[in-house]
């Protein structure tokens, strides 16, 4: 039975999609469905019924399973996830796009959705007709959509091409134009996908200050999203869905810290006991490479604001040997972002080693990477000047954004390092500098 509360907007219950995976049912004639008939009920005596249900079911995929959740008014819910997690599949449920294949939604109100840029639009019809119809299908009076005509326009920035069809609309002005018609249009409800992945700054800062008018509005937002920053400006809440079901549903810091820490295939960490099967040579071999935030453990989330320590550990296996690290740190790009060496290692560098157990570390100061995966390279040269070992991928770790510094920007943040620069602006002449014909 649905919840009594008058607070809940949105009931999940034990929501499931399934699929059939491979081609499309092909058009039946008469002989085939009379040839069905016919030999059903035989398919028990002939053994073919377990081998066509085995069969079937190598078909059917569960885009979605056992999916439960309750969101009351005014709320906002970040759901995350990777690709094919089931986060789209969810929002067309809930947006009556699609059926579910069991369970139910139960919905306290007007669903707007935008779940892809121009969902909805008809490109023959001008942005204005696009608008009327969009509200219409809400089912809002003539006179309620009006109201919120000119706001609508404002917001997209429109105004030159608001009776142009949609279908001369660049990318932007259809995604400016779709968020706001869901925006403003007065459903309970909004229901937004990967909204910022199009837009410049200017747009994204307003559609994240327009969500977060919505829940004090008293509104309910859903929000799906691979920006893990927005999600976090936003949303106190997230669900994280994999593989169809919901792995975690909590405050928004701990799901997607959960989420980053497991959701990638991350190498933070590698360790070599045995001397004899570690990696290397008759000169070296490699007991440890490790990467982890100053006084952390490999399995510590990194952000942009955090120092990191990379440690290696390593057997020197010969006696009286000259040797040097050098690490080369790449972006996901695979762009080179430095290239350290030992320098300022005043204690060992250029000294002969005993044989032994070392361990160098190198020290990354906080806001110095940009946020993405990163992948280190190893190399152990000895003399100063030959490479006598080399491991290509020796770690490989994820550097998480954070909100702190962008002011309104969820972008991409350009560039293969990201410092903290020290900045200032001074006024070099006052403004009675400028002509009078110049002043605006």
């Amino acid at each position: 039975m649905p919840s009594s509360s008058s607070d809940v907007a949105l009931e999940v219950r034990g929501l499931g999609k399934r699929y059939e995976i491979g081609e499309q049912e092909r058009y039946l004639a008469l002989r085939d469905v009379i040839a069905r008939a016919v030999t059903k009920p035989l398919a028990g005596l002939t053994g073919r019924g377990r081998s066509d249900r085995s069969a079937e079911s190598d078909r059917i995929f569960w885009a979605l399973r056992d999916v439960d959740f309750t969101l009351n008014h005014g709320e906002a819910l970040g759901i995350i996830g990777r690709n094919g997690a089931g986060k789209s599949t969810l929002l067309k449920i809930l947006s009556r796009i699609t059926e579910p294949t069991e369970g139910e939604a139960v919905v306290a109100g007007r669903v707007g959705a935008l779940l892809e840029v121009g969902t909805g639009f008809h490109p023959e019809l001008t942005g204005r007709e696009n608008i009327l119809l969009n509200g219409s299908i809400l089912g809002m009076r003539r006179t309620e959509i009006l109201r919120k005509f000119d706001e609508i326009v404002d917001f997209a920035d429109v105004h030159r091409f608001i009776d142009t069809p949609v279908k001369r609309f660049s990318s932007g002005m259809r995604a400016r134009l779709a968020f706001a018609v869901a925006a403003f249009l007065e459903t309970d409800i909004l229901v937004v996908d990967e909204v910022l992945a199009v837009g410049d700054a200017e747009f994204q800062r307003k559609c994240m200050g327009k969500m977060g008018d919505a829940t004090r509005e008293g509104r309910t937002v859903l929000f799906v999203t691979h920006n893990m920053t927005a999600v976090e400006s936003l949303c106190a809440r997230s669900i994280w869905l994999e593989g169809g079901r919901v792995h975690a549903d909590g405050p928004t810091s701990e799901v997607v810290s959960k989420y980053l820490s497991t959701s990638f295939s991350l190498q933070s960490e590698q360790s070599w006991p045995d001397v004899q099967e570690a990696p290397g040579n008759h000169t070296v071999r490699l007991h440890r490479v490790a990467v982890h935030p100053e006084g952390g453990s490999s399995s510590d989330a990194i952000d942009v604001r955090t120092p990191i320590s990379i440690d290696i550990d390593y057997w020197n296996l010969k006696e009286g040997a000259r040797l040097n690290l050098s690490l080369h740190v790449y972006n996901e790009q695979g762009v080179e972002v430095f290239n350290a060496l030992p320098y300022l290692e005043r204690e060992w560098q250029g000294k002969p080693f005993p044989r032994g157990l070392y361990r160098d570390t190198c020290h990354i100061p906080a806001n110095l990477l940009n946020d993405g995966l990163h992948r280190v390279e190893l190399l152990v040269v000895e003399n100063s000047a030959y490479v006598i070992f080399h491991m290509e991928d020796a770690l490989l770790f994820d550097v998480r954004d954070d909100p702190i510094g962008r002011e309104g920007w969820y972008g991409n943040w350009e560039g293969a390092v990201r410092p903290q620069l020290a900045w200032e602006t001074r006024q070099l002449e006052a403004g009675a500098a400028i002509p009078e014909a110049m002043r605006d």
